[in-house]
Order: C-alpha cells, then structure tokens, then sequence
C-alpha cells in the first residue's frame, strides 16, 4: 500500500518529467510534502466533490471553491497539486488532446494501487504516457494498450476491482478470503502456488473487466464501441419477437478482455497455460449467462409486438457460479511437445487418455496450502485474529478457521435508540435498549 508521501511522489515526480514535454505551460505544487495537505483531508472526507468537477470548469475559471490555494493564488486539488495553466488561449472544450489526459477521467489513480485511495481525484494534467508508465504491474503489450486507450485502461482497473471484490465476498467465511489481492496493485495480482484459489482469482478478474468493459460500452462511457447492432431489426418469427433497444456487446468486452488480461502471460510454461484457460472460463461463464429482457407494444397494455435485448448479469451471479467451480476445480498437468519440450495443453491427471478438462472449469496444477499460518511465498496472511463463529460446523466455525490453536471471547455491550414514537407535538421519544455480546477470534 503507499502512504500519503509515496503517492504524492509520484505525481510529483509524474508532472517533472511531463513538464519538459509540455510547451507553453506552467506546473505549480501547492504546498511541501511534508504532511497531508488541507486538500487530501477534505477529500477523504468527501471524495465526490473533486470528482464531480469536469475538465472544461476547472479550465476555464468555472469551479466550486477550491478545498486549498497554492502560492501563486490558483486552486490545489490534490497534495502537491499540479495546476496546468496553458500560455495560450485554449481551444472551446479547454482541453488539449494531445498535450493533457482529460480529468474526464478521475479514478486514473485507482489502478495504482487498490489499498491507497489517496490520489483518485482528477489530476488536471498528466500525459497517458507518463501515467501508464507509473502503473506498477503492467506488462509491455498491456502498458501499449494504456498509452493507445487511457479512458479504457479506468474501465479495466473497476474492473479488476469488481473482480477483487467478488473474491473477497465468495471467500469472506474462508481460511482463505482473499484479502492479499486487496492490498495489491489491481494489475498483476498472482498467487504463486497455482491452486484452486488462483484459479478462481483469475477467472473472476478476467470475467470483471469482460462486465465493466462491456457495461461501459453500453452506457457510452467508452470509444469505438456501443450497443451490440448485430441483430438489430431482426424478427424472430417463432417467438413472436423482434430484437431491439441497446443490447450489451458481450462479444467486444470479452475480446477486449482477453487483449488485455492475457497478455500479463509472457513466460511459456505451466502456470501459463493454467491461467489462460481460467481466464477463459471467467469469460465464458459470464458470456453464457446473459439475459434476455424485453418490452411489449400495443394497445391497453397488450403484446401485440415485443422488443428484446440483451442485458448483463448482476456480477454476484457470476461470483456464485465460479465458486461452485472452484469447489469443482479440476486438477491438470501439463502435457510437452515432443521436440520442444515446452508446454502444449492441459490434461485432467490421474487419467490414462489424454482428457482436456471443459471449457468452464477452473484447473489447478498444485494443491493448496492449508492456509493457516502467514506465509509470504503462498499468499498465506494466516487465521490470527480472524473472527470466527463457535457453534459453525462449516468453514467459519471456530474449529475449522482457527486450526486448532483456539479461540479468544470478546464481550461487549450494544447500545441502541428503540421503541421510538411520535409524540404531539413535536418530538420523538425513544427507549434505550441494549444487548450484550459475544465475539469470538482466533488464537
């Protein structure tokens, strides 16, 4: 996670190396480094406020007051603010395409890091050049993508994020909940054994930015792609039906997602082959679970006519089918070319043919840790602490998270208003009641 220092030095330390690349403009810092700015405790306390500014008002003069004033009298939106203030007259939208990275965008920091939330205000002035290059965990085919879609690469890391999140809800009664991927980068998360629990990571990180890409296509949030017109105008003479409205092109997201995700897999080996094929199948089973909505025409609310189109699944449904396969995860080995000796498909193992495992299970070339204690070269952060519920036979039991080191009691006493009725005229009178309480964690 970066602190509130490391952030800023990198925005800093972003805005001097554009500075010699941008003519006719001025960079300005609010304030030293030293501690968090006026700026940043605002922020954290209302993030909407510098998010809900678009690039034409900050631009042009036309803003809310600013949360600090640097020492040249202009707005500081940030730590360390970059104000880029153009020499010349800028054009009608106030927004050089070539020259600045339009704050259309605000979330760009998010893909730095998922922990810190330091830095997702808009940042005024930053070329996609630089940006990409300060995005850790990129590879090469990835960053090109950045530099060539800057608006695409907020969309792939929300995301990567949804992905995270799923994950962690899935696993949030496991000895396992993926907690470590939330404190890493959005890009580049691995988990080195390759178990069950990578499978399922990536499957659901790959199926996340296929949802967001497509998502945002539909709602116009994002160039060279829109509503799916492929059936467009098509009567289905069957049903009774003609496609119509904005059906999510699933068939551009899932491609874009696959441009991206994939190309992270550079070395030519086991674990290359595991995560491309668990990437697919998060694909796939998002693919596979889109729904059908339509609309009836007609006179007094008749179906004389019906309009459909296509819609996304809400992203829980896909995190409840990927665990079901996890829980189903099919364990593989790696079959060689002859000649080569480099890996060439997957086999399911502990089988005499050469069986390929389905297109949407989740693989897995080696068993899990047991992920009891920490253990860095795992991804273990261990059970210490952890809550736990005594009386659970079932994986949040205290038996089963706790590994049989024990359990700690925690008791404590809740305190709320009830009983609350109106009285005339005009108050509201309300009993105290209270509860007291049992946590348990583990040893």
């Amino acid at each position: 996670m970066l602190d509130d220092t490391m952030t800023e030095n990198v925005i800093v330390e972003a805005a001097e190396a554009m500075s010699s690349e941008l003519s006719g403009a001025s960079v300005f810092r609010a304030e030293e480094k030293s501690t968090p700015s006026l700026a940043l405790r605002e922020w954290r306390r209302s993030p909407t406020m510098l998010s809900s500014q678009t690039a034409a008002q900050r631009l042009s003069g036309r803003m809310p007051p600013p949360l600090a004033i640097n020492r040249h009298g202009r707005p500081a939106l940030l730590p360390n603010a970059l104000i880029t203030t153009p020499h010349r007259t800028p054009a009608k939208t106030g927004i050089y395409p070539h020259v600045l990275l339009s704050v259309y965008y605000p979330q760009i920091f998010l893909i730095l890091t998922s922990g810190s939330y330091l830095a997702l205000s808009s940042v005024v002035a930053l070329g996609a050049n630089i940006i990409c290059n300060k995005i850790p965990g990129l590879a090469p085919r990835q960053r090109a993508i950045c530099q060539s879609r800057p608006d695409a690469i907020i969309v792939i890391g929300e995301g990567a994020q949804l992905g995270i999140n799923e994950c962690q809800y899935q696993f949030r009664y496991g000895r396992w909940n993926c907690s470590a991927l939330g404190e890493r980068t959005v890009f580049g998360q691995e988990l080195r054994v390759g178990s069950r629990e990578a499978a399922f990571t990536y499957a659901i990180t790959a199926a996340g930015v296929a949802h967001s890409v497509t998502a945002a296509c539909s709602q116009g949030n994002l160039s060279n792609c829109g509503c799916d017109r492929e059936k467009q105008g098509y009567y289905n003479q069957e049903e009774g039906w003609k496609w119509g409205g904005c059906s999510a092109d699933i068939k551009y997201g899932v491609e874009f997602s696959r441009r991206f995700v994939d190309a992270r897999e550079i070395k030519k080996n086991a674990r290359r082959l595991m995560n491309l094929h668990n990437n697919e199948a998060g694909r796939k089973v998002l693919e596979e679970r889109m729904k059908l909505e339509c609309k009836c025409h007609g006179v007094s609310g008749s179906c004389t006519t019906k309009t459909c189109w296509t819609t996304l699944p809400k992203f829980r449904e896909i995190g409840y089918i990927l665990k079901d396969k996890y829980n189903e995860a099919v364990h593989v080995e790696v079959v060689r070319a002859s000649r080569l000796r480099q890996p060439t498909f997957l086999k399911v193992k502990k089988t005499q043919s050469y069986r390929k495992p389905m297109d949407t299970d989740l693989v897995y070339i080696e068993r899990s840790p047991n992920y009891c204690e920490e253990d860095t070269s795992t991804g273990s952060v261990g059970t210490q602490g952890r809550l736990c519920n005594r009386t659970s036979p079932h994986t949040d039991g205290c038996d089963l998270m706790c590994c049989g080191r024990g359990y700690n009691t925690h008791q404590y006493t809740k305190v709320w208003q009830c009983n609350c009725k109106f009285q005339w005229c005009c108050f509201v009178k309300c009993n105290t009641c209270s509860e007291r309480t049992e946590v348990f964690t583990c040893k």
